[in-house]
């Protein structure tokens, strides 16, 4: 019997490509996004995501992704060694299912376990490919003739719609051209000018090609998206995720992305997971701000640094640094979510900021409250058992403070 009711809960990765020690969490909410510098593993992590299922049945879903076709061996590495768990929930029949473990790993010649254990679920990946204009990849040099069929279903007629509230345009129709080789391209008719893909810019096609994606695909699904911010200006970008935002909560649907587009940090409703390299490890920050990520690799402007949660902590740290006479010494910046003060600390230890000395990271004080408690988080980040390890999360738990509030 086909699964039903699919959640993809987490993702932990103990080694892969240049990926060590780093759990996701996507259960948040239904659009997670995923930021980090070049070279940080967030096109890794979709290629592990796009393998961890097997395809529903066709017509819904022919392609069948598998590992081997995003790490494929080379000179330079077979991965052997790699290895990931990630976690699902579902519903088979009357029965629900919770925290369903599965480990991928490469073993010699092959990746386990065999791909027909997977979980069933639809799976879409739209990779980087789906930027690459029409127009580039069309070998024929002379005339183009189409035969057009108008796109009339209720989801071509949604995906119009959509795509024009994106595009701030008017879209009175959507089009199927065929040409005599049997290709096919969409085409669009505005402002009474018809064209083809051809003749569309790369984002205009591609919002096409996502939005078309979404909605076709049954519920409780699982989309991802690399790079979702390329070739499209920030307004078009905004509305684009608000959509999908919409249409994943009506359809139960998981959308996961990469971006590099920080301003996307101001949206509400999508989880945004940073992800920093140290040397030994990487790091996943939650709601956090990208000043507090740059700091970890760029150089400090003053001696004396404070890490904070939010606005507020931060007026009453500035305020505290005027009464005392030392704004002009004290940079302030902030971590987001409180749990990120955990990973913010560790980062600069394992990273060996220079200026670990002269930093301080505050919590607000509701929760983490007691010593066991921010011991605890620690011990989730520095982990390992001997003396050096010991000594960074003591290191750890001596930079961070709280601010001093009643209980409750």
């Amino acid at each position: 019997m086909p699964k039903s009711q699919q959640v993809l809960k987490r993702i932990e990765i103990h080694q892969l490509k240049g990926i060590r020690d780093l759990t996701i969490d996507f259960t948040e909410n239904p659009l997670t996004a995923i930021l980090g510098p070049n070279g940080s593993g967030k096109s890794t992590i979709l290629h592990a995501l796009a393998c961890i299922n097997n395809p529903v049945n066709a017509p819904l879903q022919t392609i069948n992704h598998k590992l081997s076709e995003f790490f494929t061996p080379t000179t330079h590495s077979i991965w052997n060694g790699s290895s990931f768990d990630v976690y699902q929930d579902y519903r088979d029949g009357m029965t629900t299912v919770t925290d369903y473990a599965t480990r991928f790993r490469k073993r010699q010649e092959r990746w386990t376990p065999r791909y027909v254990t997977r979980i069933e679920r639809y799976v879409s990946y739209i990779g980087i490919r789906t930027c690459v204009p029409k127009i580039e990849s069309e070998t024929q040099k002379a005339r183009i003739q189409f035969n057009t069929t108008p796109l009339t279903d209720a989801v071509s007629d949604r995906v119009r719609q959509l795509a024009g509230e994106v595009m701030n345009r008017d879209y009175t129709s959507y089009n199927a051209h065929t040409t005599g080789g049997r290709k096919n391209y969409i085409g669009v008719l505005t402002n009474g000018i018809s064209y083809s893909s051809l003749s569309m810019g790369a984002g205009e096609q591609r919002i096409f090609y996502i939005l078309s994606e979404i909605l076709r695909a049954p519920n409780y699904g699982l989309i991802i998206i690399d790079e979702i911010d390329l070739l499209l200006h920030q307004d078009a970008l905004f509305r684009l995720v608000e959509r999908i935002s919409e249409i994943a909560i009506n359809k139960h649907l998981q959308v996961i992305f990469t971006t590099h587009a920080q301003a996307l940090l101001s949206i509400d409703n999508v989880a945004f997971r940073h992800f920093y390299q140290t040397p030994v490890k990487t790091l996943c920050f939650s709601k956090t701000k990208p000043d507090a990520l740059q700091r970890l690799t760029g150089h400090q402007i003053r001696p004396l640094e404070v890490f904070v949660e939010d606005d507020l902590a931060y007026a009453l740290i500035k305020k505290a640094c005027s009464d005392e006479g030392m704004s002009k010494y004290v940079s302030i910046k902030e971590y987001g979510a409180a749990i990120n003060c955990f990973t913010s600390v560790s980062g600069a230890i394992l990273n060996n900021i220079d200026n670990i000395e002269n930093m301080l990271f505050v919590l607000d004080g509701d929760i983490y409250r007691t010593e066991q408690e921010k011991r605890e988080r620690i011990s989730k980040v520095l982990t390992g058992d001997t003396q050096n390890h010991i000594e960074k999360r003591q290191s750890a738990f001596e930079k961070i403070t709280q601010f001093s509030i009643p209980e409750n």
